[in-house]
């Protein structure tokens, strides 16, 4: 534990003309990001590097005022310190403050006035070159009362851009044709625009099948136009799964996506022996999540198929999983089998069950990635937990996927890192005769474009990519 930090001001009769104070920040893009969001200035000149280039700098530089706040800072906290009451201040921009530039702020005393406790200050921010880049005056009313105070300790800020990943995937298809895609039982606004949105970003064809006239209202209802938009008329929910179901077996769509009906019901279509889309591998679901603090896309599966798979349904949760990330463009993801320890135990069947996993995939019966396992969540995701408990391994605290023990755990995963850590889910399923778009009722539009982005990604490079 670090011992506790104080702040001391210097009261008037204490300071002397001559006297000064510094500071020095070193620029980083965290910083011209941050105090683009708190001023709300976003001249692309400080926040986009493409047009920064083209510019008079030809760089990206800091905010003007930044190194003015910089300024403040001394003043604030140095000298004359906490008390001080900031009346006036005068600055001249002499050079710009690029990305790695340390910057030091200095503050001198040039003037007092006894009679109204003011302070004329000469202030001036250097680079590390010894240039000026701001020079000014400041005015302040210096305190008279001595202040001794615990310093603030300041929240860490983790800056993220909420779909951006997504995002990113979107732009991926755009050298893909749509996806023909049966769209089961859209008979509601939100499940309605998510199709035709994805249609009008080029990921999806849609074909509609549900009942025409709900299909059509729930068009008046979003207010979008269905345009030449297939509709296959089917009379209620569970006719709508079948006869999308059947399309898929025939080859007629290359995809499914769940509209407004319950999973169950959609997925016993699904897997009906005689008239479903099975195949010899087991159908798995699979999240893919924009976590803010995690610093690339990761994958949770399984966490709305199997409830308790077996060690053969796991060899093919994990292959389905491998195989979806290579179509993402992840050429050797890390999967990390998921238990509550990181020792084989024998009364903790997962922890079991995950060492078998891993010499299956040495032996070959899994592969495209690399495996370890058991690992506990935090040692999942986190290199300093994992070299805490000095575990080795190319896995540990950078997983790509995790392979939850059961779908109670995995679900409970996914959702916490929903709900309290602000992710952003799109949920696909794999392992049937197509690809499945399981989007929920929570998902808003971003996702639902997300999942039909990965289902494109998949259909359109699994032939090149997977081994």
């Amino acid at each position: 534990m670090q011992p506790l930090q104080y702040i001391e001001n210097k009261t008037f009769d204490e300071i002397e003309v001559g006297q000064s104070a510094e500071l020095s920040r070193t620029l980083n893009r965290e910083d011209i990001e941050l105090f683009a969001v708190m001023s709300g200035d976003v001249n692309p000149a400080h926040v986009d590097e493409a047009f920064a280039r083209n510019d008079m700098f030809h760089k990206v530089i800091a905010h003007g005022m930044w190194g003015g706040a910089l300024i403040s800072a001394v003043l604030g906290t140095e000298l004359p310190g906490p008390g001080t009451i900031y009346l006036n201040q005068s600055m001249s921009f002499r050079r710009p403050v690029g990305l790695g530039d340390t910057v030091t702020a200095r503050v001198t005393v040039r003037e007092k006035n006894p009679e109204k406790q003011r302070l004329l200050l000469d202030c001036v921010c250097l680079n590390q070159d010894g240039e000026t880049v701001i020079e000014g005056t400041a005015e302040v009313v210096a305190p008279t009362e001595k202040v001794r105070r615990p310093r603030a300790v300041l929240p860490e800020v983790h800056l993220h851009e909420r779909g951006a990943r997504y995002k990113a995937l979107i732009e991926a298809t755009r050298q893909y044709a749509p996806v023909r895609t049966a769209v089961v039982h859209p008979c509601d606004a939100l499940t309605l625009s998510g199709a035709l949105e994805a249609a009008a970003q080029g990921l999806i064809m849609p074909v509609l099948v549900g009942p025409r006239a709900k299909i059509e209202a729930a068009a008046v209802a979003a207010g979008r136009e269905l345009g030449d938009a297939e509709i296959v008329d089917a009379p209620h929910s569970h006719a709508a799964a079948e006869i999308a179901v059947a399309m898929a077996r025939e080859a007629r769509v290359e995809a499914l996506m769940k509209g407004k009906l319950h999973t169950d019901e959609f997925m016993s279509a699904v897997v009906a022996k005689e008239r479903g889309i099975r195949t010899e591998r087991r159908m798995s679901h699979i999240y893919g999540l924009d976590v803010p603090h995690y610093p690339k896309p990761l994958f949770i599966t399984d966490a709305a198929i199997n409830i308790y798979p077996t060690l053969d349904d796991k060899r093919d949760i994990v292959q389905n999983a491998i195989d979806l990330v290579h179509a993402l463009g992840i050429a050797v993801p890390k999967v990390a089998l998921l238990s509550a320890v990181e020792t084989v135990t024998a009364k903790i069947t997962s922890t079991v069950e995950a060492a078998a996993l891993c010499k299956m995939a040495d032996r070959g019966q899994i592969t495209g990635a690399l495996i370890d396992g058991p690992l506990a969540f935090d040692n999942a995701i986190s290199k300093s937990a994992a070299e805490t408990k000095g575990i080795v391994s190319a896995v540990a605290g950078d997983a790509d996927i995790l392979v939850a023990p059961d779908l109670e755990a995995g679900n409970m995963i996914a959702k916490q890192l929903i709900y309290l850590a602000g992710a952003d889910a799109a949920g696909v399923v794999l392992g049937a005769r197509v690809p499945i778009m399981l989007t929920s009722r929570a998902d808003d539009m971003l996702c639902r474009l997300a999942s039909a982005a990965i289902v494109q990604l998949y259909v359109r490079r699994q032939v090149d990519v997977l081994p």
